[in-house]
């Protein structure tokens, strides 16, 4: 092996022992889930940032920007407005509710078990791709630079994930985050400017381009358009990647672990300044290993990513890729953890009656068993597209963000109106994504019959039949049309209920909300 091979071993192993030194603070279930709600800004930013920055906001993004074009750069916008969205109008009625889940909004406003189930079947949907995703990229890492089997990289991405993850908790992912997030950054970039000056300079990069987009058959104007991509692309990019924010569940954690509240807006943003950066820093990366090996998608793309920073030198190439080892693993961590919690918390209703210490055992052998299913999956499945693999996981959440943002915001929804709306956007998404997998192929279009018409569909609505549109728009109108035609006829519980719920939230909700 080398010494970028090295490099990146030790990383990892630097990675496993850190989690081990923190898991002594990591006595409760709140110390492990929330931090114990001691992380300043800084951490609390980092750790934030690193949920976005993984391995669709490296990989996903350069891999993208390698067989479409840098249009993918709007994830850098769409991370910036997921957040700062969440730290304005999502992240202090969390800590007020002090929830370990999304789900239990639910919960709390009324009383409702199933509301809460179907809330995290929705996100573990996005989560179960954002852990299969990662050990995925650790392995095309790992296996690119030292020629292990893939199969054998997929269990050591999986074994540094859930090692790290049960031993660190959030707090060790918050720690190490204000490290990986400067290095990846810097890292890369400096990744970025040897080979760009190995490669002649800007000028030539652009002038190399053409001649790389032309032999594989691209369009290069569109391929160099911020809009090439197209605009029900973008719009659904945004959809994807930033309505669904608020019902991601780790968020609810973060806002749990700062130790002020004051603490949580200027970290949202701060962490939304840093997630923007690194997709910028990726697809400049993607730019160049286009124009060093070609227009080439799905793995081989991947793979040649990790040759472009071992061609800068075999140091400056090992830092960098173990920078997006690190983010990659500081991604996946606090989203496994988030998973784990949602399991247990929304999921085993006896769980309310745990002990501290019945429930910091549940939360890490769920851990243990979620991320290595995770990993088969990874080992198993094979991608074309990270990041649009992870967009479709974001689509399915978007229709619980719609009705939590109902329920914090509009007193008159319902518990019918919010189960529905979220059933009918989850399905009718899932169901879109079906179909168009099913009957968008050009065989199709001679053959009569349902396939026939879902095609000729396909072919009228181009990009705009993109799930997301149906995750937004049914829940959308939806749920308050459903609580205005079945009003609510409180019992005095649940008034009282309603009354302590909205009372909790306080003055963010009074300024915001509407009767």
């Amino acid at each position: 092996m080398g010494l970028s091979a090295y490099v990146i071993l030790g990383y990892l192993v630097f990675f496993i022992a850190v989690g081990i030194y923190i898991s002594s603070g990591n006595r409760s279930s709140a110390d492990w889930a929330i931090g114990g709600g001691t992380l300043g800004v800084g951490m609390l930013a980092a750790g934030v940032a690193g949920t976005r920055i993984g391995g669709a906001g490296t990989y996903g993004v350069a891999g993208d920007v390698i067989s479409e074009g840098i249009g993918h750069l709007w994830y850098g916008v769409n991370s910036f407005a997921a957040l700062f969205l969440v730290g304005l109008f999502f992240a202090i009625p969390y800590r007020k509710l002090k929830l370990s889940s999304v789900g239990e909004v639910f919960d709390r406003r009324f009383g409702s078990r199933r509301c809460q189930s179907l809330t995290s079947l929705c996100v573990q949907a996005e989560y179960l791709v954002v852990n299969i995703i990662e050990p995925y990229v650790i392995a095309t890492i790992v296996s690119g630079v030292t020629g292990w089997p893939f199969w054998l990289c997929v269990i050591i991405g999986g074994v540094v994930i859930v090692l790290f993850t049960v031993t660190g908790g959030l707090k060790g992912t918050a720690i190490t985050n204000i490290v990986h997030c400067t290095v990846i950054i810097f890292g890369l970039g400096a990744v970025g400017f040897v080979a760009m000056q190995n490669l002649g300079g800007w000028d030539s990069v652009v002038a190399q381009s053409e001649v790389m987009l032309a032999e594989s058959g691209k369009d290069i104007p569109s391929w160099w358009s911020f809009t090439g991509i197209g605009w029900a692309t973008i719009i659904a990019l945004f959809i994807s990647a930033t309505i669904h924010t608020p019902a991601a569940s780790v968020y609810a954690n973060y806002a749990s672990s700062a130790a002020k509240q004051e603490y949580l807006i200027p970290g949202f943003f701060l962490a939304g300044v840093i997630a923007a950066l690194m997709p910028l820093v990726a697809g400049f990366i993607g730019i160049l290993t286009m124009v060093s090996y070609g227009s080439e998608s799905g793995l081989s793309g991947y793979l040649n990513i990790a040759q472009l920073a071992i061609d800068t030198g075999p140091l400056l190439g090992g830092i960098a890729l173990a920078a997006v080892l690190a983010a990659v693993i500081s991604s996946g961590a606090p989203i496994l953890l988030a998973s784990a919690t949602m399991l247990v918390n929304d999921w085993i209703p006896a769980s309310k009656n745990y002990s501290s210490d019945k429930k910091l055992r549940a939360y890490k052998l769920v851990t243990i068993i979620y991320g290595s299913s995770a990993a088969f999956c990874a080992w198993y499945f094979n991608f074309g597209s990270v990041l649009q693999f992870l967009l479709l996981g974001f689509a399915m959440v978007v229709p619980p963000a719609i009705a939590v943002t109902y329920v914090f915001y509009w007193k008159r929804t319902t518990e019918q109106a919010a189960f529905w709306g979220i059933l009918i956007g989850f399905v009718g998404g899932l169901l879109m994504w079906l179909l168009n997998n099913a009957f968008s192929g050009a065989d199709n279009a001679e053959v009569g019959g349902f396939a026939q018409y879902w095609y000729e569909l396909c072919l009228a609505l181009g990009e705009w039949r993109d799930p997301s549109f149906v995750t937004l728009l049914l829940p959308l109108f939806s749920i308050p049309m459903i609580s205005i035609l079945f009003p609510n006829k409180e019992k005095e519980d649940d008034s009282a209920m309603s009354a302590t719920f909205y009372e909790k939230l306080g003055r963010i909700q009074r300024n915001f909300s509407w009767a």
